[in-house]
C-alpha cells in the first residue's frame, strides 16, 4: 500500500471501530506512519477520539448508522476494535467494495461472539478445548452444566470483553445468579450464554499473532514471547513477556494459534489465549486486534504489538523481536467519578526501568481500568513486582 499525506487527497485513511486505550494505541502507531485516522466510538471522548484526526459518536451496532458513517469517511480501511458491532454491515461493505475490513469481515463476524469461534476452533478445525454448551435460557443452563460441563463450571455470555459478565460456579445453587449476571454484563444483550468445564490448567497465555506480508508478497505467520497473565473473574490484572513453558508446548500454541488465524486469514495481528498443563495446550479465545494482556509488550518489545498491528494491516515489514523481559499492571478507577485526577505519578516513574500510560477516560468507575503500570528488568519476576509497585504509587483522587 502507498502511505499518502493525512488530510489531502492522497491521505490513507483508516477507521477505527471502538477507540478505547487499545485503540487510541493503534491510531498513535498508525499516525507515526503518516495514516489519517477516524476514531468512532459509543461514547464521546473516548480515548481514541482525543488523538484521531477526526472522531464519530454512533451506535456500532446499528448497521444503518455504520454504513452511513462509512460512506460519508471513505476509509480505505476498517479496523474493529471491540465486539459490539454490527458485522452484518460489515460483510455488505467489504462485498461492495466500499473498503477492505481488517482482517477480513467474515473473521470479525465469527469472532464477535464467542459461540462463532468456539464451533469454528472445536468443531471444524478440530483443536482441542474445553467441554462447552451454548443455553437460550435458565432451565438449558441448568441442564448443560448438569451434563455437558459438569461442576466447576464457567458462565459467559456469548459476547462481551474484559471479564464482564463471567462467573466461576462451583455448584447448582449458583447458576441463576451467574444467569442474570452473564444477560447484564454482555456488551449485546443476546439472551444467550455459553458454559465451559473448568480446565485444570498450570498457566494461560495470551499468543499474540501476526499475519503480514512478506518481502515475496505472501501472507506470513509471526509469533510474539508468550504472554502470561493473571485475571480475576475473566478481567486481566497483570501480565508478563516472556512466559516460561516447554518447546514441545510451545510448538503446539504456535501450531493451534497459527490453524485459527489461518482459517479467518486477512492481515493484522491477533490475541490468541490458551491454557496450558504440561505439554498439553487447549484453545480458548481469539481476538482479531490488539489484546489487553499485550500492552505489556510497549515495555517488553522492540515493536509493541500496536506497532505490529499498524504496520501489519498496511502491508509492511514486522519485527516480534523481544527488547527485555516485561510486566504490566492495570490501575484502577476506584470509585465511581467524572474527570478524576491522578497522584503520585512522580514517585511511580522513579521505580527502576518503569513507565505508564493514562488512558484519558472522561469517567471512573470502581473497577474500570484507568491506566498501565510497565516495568523491564532482567527476568519477568523483578518486572513484576516493579510493575505492580508503579500501579500502587499511582492514586486516583476525585478533582
Amino acid at each position: 500500500m502507498r502511505l499518502g499525506t493525512p488530510l489531502s487527497a492522497t491521505a490513507t485513511r483508516v477507521m477505527l471501530l471502538g477507540s478505547g486505550e487499545l485503540g487510541k494505541e493503534v491510531i498513535i502507531a498508525l499516525q507515526r506512519l503518516g495514516v489519517e485516522v477516524i476514531a468512532v466510538d459509543r461514547y464521546p471522548d473516548a480515548p481514541g477520539h482525543q488523538v484521531a484526526h477526526r472522531s464519530h459518536t454512533i451506535n456500532m451496532a446499528d448497521p444503518a448508522a455504520l454504513r452511513a458513517l462509512v460512506e460519508q469517511e471513505r476509509p480505505q480501511l476498517i479496523v474493529p476494535e471491540i465486539e459490539a458491532i454490527a458485522t452484518e454491515a460489515l460483510v455488505q461493505i467489504e462485498a461492495a467494495g466500499l473498503a477492505e475490513v481488517i482482517p477480513t469481515a467474515r473473521a470479525a463476524q465469527l469472532t464477535m461472539n464467542r459461540e462463532g469461534i468456539r464451533r469454528l476452533a472445536a468443531e471444524e478445525l478440530g483443536l482441542p478445548t474445553s467441554r462447552y454448551a451454548f443455553a437460550d435460557n435458565l432451565d438449558d443452563l441448568r441442564a448443560a452444566a448438569a451434563n455437558v460441563t459438569g461442576y466447576p463450571c464457567i458462565i459467559k455470555p456469548v459476547m462481551s470483553s474484559s471479564g464482564k459478565g463471567q462467573s466461576a460456579v462451583d455448584g447448582p445453587d449458583n447458576i441463576e445468579a451467574a444467569w442474570n449476571y452473564a444477560l447484564q454484563g454482555g456488551r449485546v444483550n443476546r439472551g444467550r450464554v455459553i458454559v465451559e468445564e473448568r480446565i485444570d490448567f498450570d498457566f494461560e497465555i495470551t499468543l499474540l499473532t501476526v499475519r503480514s506480508l512478506g518481502a515475496d508478497g505472501e501472507v506470513r505467520t509471526d509469533f510474539c514471547e508468550p504472554i502470561g497473565h493473571v485475571q480475576v473473574k475473566g478481567d486481566y490484572v497483570e501480565s508478563w513477556q516472556p512466559q516460561p513453558m516447554a518447546a514441545a508446548a510451545l510448538a503446539r500454541a504456535q501450531e493451534i494459534a497459527g490453524a485459527v488465524t489461518a482459517n479467518l486469514g486477512g492481515r493484522g495481528l491477533f490475541g490468541v489465549e490458551l491454557f496450558v498443563k504440561g505439554d498439553q495446550v487447549w484453545f480458548s479465545e481469539v481476538s482479531p486486534r490488539p489484546h489487553d494482556t499485550g500492552m505489556v509488550t510497549m515495555a517488553s518489545q522492540l515493536q509493541s504489538e500496536f506497532d505490529l498491528h499498524a504496520r501489519a494491516i498496511l502491508g509492511l515489514p514486522v519485527s516480534v523481536a523481544l527488547r527485555r523481559p516485561g510486566a504490566s499492571a492495570v490501575i484502577y478507577g476506584g470509585m465511581d467519578a467524572v474527570g478524576i485526577a491522578f497522584e503520585g505519578v512522580a514517585e511511580a516513574l522513579r521505580v527502576p526501568e518503569s513507565d505508564l500510560r493514562l488512558f484519558g477516560k472522561p469517567e471512573s468507575f470502581e473497577r474500570r481500568r484507568m491506566g498501565v503500570a510497565l516495568a523491564c528488568a532482567d527476568d519477568t519476576d523483578t518486572a513484576r513486582i516493579h510493575a505492580k509497585l508503579v500501579a500502587a504509587k499511582v492514586r486516583p483522587v476525585q478533582r
